[in-house]
């Protein structure tokens, strides 16, 4: 790409924060659109299918992996010890423009990548969790469903729902690794974040593993519920990507360490929040209905922090509410709401949220970071984790 092309493109080596999700849209969008064309040939029941994980992605999102991402590679550039060079760009005699010596494309190829992992890991936790919506939308196992059940079609209309679901789920995790390591940027930058890039991945799966098995093993043990939320959220959401995006850019360890330390306090704070939200969440800003964690009886950290302090009469009554899924009246809803706040669970996450924002904070504002990017993030992460019921 010429330097006159980089200037008009919308992104660039000084880009904000807060323009990572917009550019990381358009930057999906095109990537899906090609693909779709490259696989056309194999017929049009395939590119309906890529439709769906076309439509699921497109469709809402907050773009926070990305946004960390690229944290990550501003962290390293402003005074986190990393280089332009690092990234695969020209070096010391590089333009005195740093958008004018690397395609900014490859730097979005990897951001956007991490979408894919997103959409994956959403796709096949809404079969898991049996949900019916996300984002406000179907999901996508409901959505296959519905076309069988349209096209009447032989077989269960279910079964088919969750069996193509699981499919395009399994194409978003192989065209993550492909839009990242197709980026565009060098080998060594790639192969410098490789193993954050591969540990990330496995750990997200790993997350999901212990979730499932706390869930049947019935645990209310709060040690376990953080365990789920290290691994299945703080990791891949906030602390990985911090991380990734620093190798990337050749950060010093010492930069990294700290980077995803932060991440991980951010990334817990992150879905305690989100624990708040799947009880005490409106719909609107949840995508999900009222109390969703409730009627499904989800062993979240608030829930067991609850039935950990609970009275016996309060833990009966959670115990025996909890789980009853459509069954539940908002009555009832309400009902379990009240025993959770007045055990005191409520007033306690919050304080856990509060605890590692400010810490994450403070990491910042001493890490030796430059100002723009220490005030972007510590902006972001109080974002984050003080999104409103």
């Amino acid at each position: 790409m010429s330097t006159d092309e980089q200037a008009a493109h919308p992104w660039c080596l000084d880009s904000p924060l807060s323009a990572v999700p917009s550019a990381v849209d358009a930057q999906l969008q095109e990537y899906l659109s090609r693909s779709q064309e490259e696989f056309s040939h194999i017929g049009s029941l395939v590119g309906g299918a890529i439709t769906v994980l076309r439509d699921f992605i497109v469709n809402g999102g907050k773009r926070v992996r990305p946004t960390f991402a690229w944290a990550g590679i501003r962290a390293a550039l402003e005074g986190g010890g990393g280089s332009l060079h690092a990234l695969g760009g020209k070096g010391e005699n590089a333009p005195s423009s740093p958008a004018a010596s690397l395609d900014p494309r490859a730097i979005l190829n990897v951001l956007s990548s991490f979408e894919f992992i997103q959409a994956c890991a959403l796709i096949h936790d809404d079969i898991i969790d049996r949900s019916d919506t996300r984002r406000g939308f179907p999901t996508a196992h409901r959505t296959f469903e519905s076309k069988h059940r349209d096209r009447g079609w032989r077989g269960s209309s279910e079964h088919y729902g969750v069996s193509q679901a699981i499919l395009i789920g399994d194409l978003a995790f192989a065209w993550a690794d492909d839009m990242y390591n197709c980026s565009g940027l060098s080998n060594a930058a790639l192969d410098r974040a490789r193993p954050a890039w591969r540990a990330m991945r496995t750990e997200v799966i790993a997350g999901q593993i212990l979730d499932i098995a706390v869930e049947a093993n019935g645990s209310e043990d709060v040690a376990d519920s953080f365990a789920v939320i290290k691994y299945k959220t703080a990791s891949y959401t906030v602390a990985r990507p911090l991380h990734i995006g620093a190798a990337l850019a050749g950060a010093s360890e010492q930069t990294q360490t700290m980077l995803r330390s932060v991440g991980q306090d951010i990334g817990e704070a992150f879905q305690l929040r989100d624990d708040q939200l799947g009880v005490f969440g409106d719909p609107s800003v949840t995508g999900k209905p009222s109390g969703d964690d409730l009627r499904t009886g989800k062993r979240t950290t608030l829930i067991n922090e609850a039935l950990r302090r609970g009275d016996a009469a309060q833990v009966a009554a959670l115990r025996e509410g909890l789980g009853q899924g459509g069954e539940s009246t908002k009555g009832d809803i309400e009902r379990l709401r009240d025993i959770i706040h007045d055990t005191g669970a409520q007033t306690e996450v919050e304080k856990l949220i509060e605890a590692r924002t400010q810490r994450a904070i403070e990491s910042l504002r001493t890490g030796g970071l430059g100002a723009d990017i220490t005030a972007e993030l510590t902006q972001l992460a109080d974002q984050l984790t003080h999104r409103r019921f």
